[in-house]
């Protein structure tokens, strides 16, 4: 029996997370259609794990269309860049006004907003989602952000919000709601991302200092962490993390995360994250300083020489290791509130830029479950913005201002014995850095306008009278002394 114009959506790359977004858009009842460029890759998939009557694949994008009912939606996951520009191209063509192309890779959020408006022009719907959860989420369940062509929505949300993560007590609140226009919705993956950089920093920082300034065994740390994960850490990044410190290398027989060399790759949606919040003029530091701190660690054979050369503080376990344990505690997940705070700033700071309505409870909940950063804490945030929809950062929430006076003394504690003994927690001691600047009324700004009008005429403003004031310093300076 023909297939030809039946299909409810049609798939374009069949990388893995590709073959597992087809996967799972079958498994919900779904019909799809499936295209790779190499036609080989598209017939191993289609005999192989995709061999079902509802998966039908397609040698050329004609016959990718033609297999599609009315009105078509094609999705893209296919590298970021000039492809999902090639294929737009050739796509319009073949569609009708009405018909809609989804990309769902990691792309600019720039990007999006350009091809939204091209397509839009094209008299089509576009469609940029943010996609999350790696091989396993897009296969079980990924966290959706689908932004773009309002339009498009009702559209694609049958689909979208089927194959999304459950989430709540009843496991029915899908983790996929429409984010806002144009680039929106891979703008809030790209935060999400930048958090997670923030997240997996704090993660490692945590877990070195359990190591040296504990002097825990990675047996020790294995069990601490699954006991984080029974509390308000519990995350998937936590229970991964304790997974990791259970595995033993085949080979030699010791554990694998003591094998593994400790050089860190990235994909560039943190420095994205972290470029455009210099661009707002809002302080993201800690995704920053995740960044950073990946940076350094790809710097292993200078640092090797550094090693021999430079001198510090002999490492020390503390004295009271279990106390040290819990304070380790609770200094993450205060950091971990500074991290989150900022990254909503940053979208608030990124909506009113773009007039993007974004609903930052529905993003929490969105992160809820199928993402990386998946955790139970996402509901406090929910909750938090449900209370207060303007809520100017979440440190100001109830909960969390509580958590954090909560965790003063610890945090500032692990912090000053990190620095004591010399173990490195860039992303703990910016967090807190920026929880002291937050929380002052002054900062000694004052000085560095006094400085910038000094050599360059620049200007302040004054604390007892409107207006922009500039100060003759040469002309009145005095001696000193």
């Amino acid at each position: 029996m023909s297939k030809q114009g039946t299909c409810d959506i049609g798939l374009i790359g069949l990388a893995v997370m590709g073959e597992n977004l087809a996967l799972n858009i079958a498994s919900r009842g779904y019909s799809i259609a499936v295209y790779n460029r190499t036609t080989s890759v598209t017939d191993a998939f289609t005999s192989g794990r995709g061999k079902q009557p509802t998966v039908v694949g397609c040698h050329t994008l004609p016959d990718l269309v033609a297999a599609l009912a009315t009105p078509r939606k094609v999705m893209l996951m296919v590298k970021a860049g000039p492809a999902v520009d090639d294929l737009i191209k050739t796509l319009l063509p073949l569609l009708s006004p009405g018909d809609v192309i989804i990309d769902g890779g990691n792309t600019h959020y720039a990007d999006t907003e350009r091809r939204t408006k091209e397509v839009e022009a094209a008299g089509l719907l576009y469609v940029g989602s943010g996609v999350s959860g790696g091989e396993e989420g897009a296969l079980k369940g990924p966290s959706l952000m689908p932004g773009g062509t309002k339009a498009a929505w009702p559209l694609v949300q049958p689909i979208f919000q089927a194959i999304a993560a459950k989430v709540g007590p009843k496991g029915d609140i899908p983790c996929c709601d429409w984010v806002g226009p144009r680039g929106a919705g891979h703008y809030v993956k790209m935060v999400h991302n930048g958090i997670e950089y923030g997240d997996m920093q704090l993660i490692c920082e945590a877990y070195w200092l359990l190591k040296h300034g504990a002097g825990m065994s990675n047996d020790a740390i294995a069990r601490v962490f699954d006991e984080w994960n029974r509390g308000e850490l519990d995350s998937y990044l936590i229970e991964i993390t304790r997974d990791i410190f259970t595995v033993k290398d085949p080979e030699t027989g010791d554990f694998m995360v003591d094998k593994i060399l400790d050089k860190a790759g990235a994909k560039g949606t943190g420095k994205w994250m972290s470029q455009l919040a210099l661009d707002l003029g809002v302080p993201s530091t800690l995704v920053t300083e995740a960044v950073y701190a990946r940076c350094l660690s790809a710097q292993k054979t200078a640092r090797i020489h550094a090693s021999g050369v430079l001198k510090g503080p002999d490492l020390a376990s503390h004295d009271r290791p279990a106390d040290f344990v819990d304070q380790v505690r609770q200094a993450l997940y205060a950091s971990k509130i500074a991290s989150y705070a900022q990254g909503y700033v940053q979208l608030a700071a990124a909506a009113k830029e773009h007039d993007w309505p974004l609903d930052y409870g529905a993003i929490a909940m969105m992160w809820r479950g199928g993402c990386i950063i998946r955790a139970q804490f996402l509901e406090r945030i929910a909750d938090a913005y449900r209370a207060e929809p303007k809520l100017e950062n979440l440190m100001l929430a109830p909960y969390f201002t509580e958590a954090l006076t909560k965790a003063q003394k610890p945090w500032r504690h692990v912090v000053a014995t990190a620095a004591t003994i010399g173990v490195p927690v860039p992303a703990f001691m910016t967090a807190l850095a920026y929880y002291d600047g937050y929380r002052h009324a002054n900062l000694p700004a004052n000085l560095l306008q006094a400085q910038r009008d000094y050599f360059g005429a620049h200007t302040y403003e004054r604390t007892d009278k409107p207006g922009t004031f500039h100060t003759e310093w040469l002309d009145l300076r005095k001696p000193v002394g």
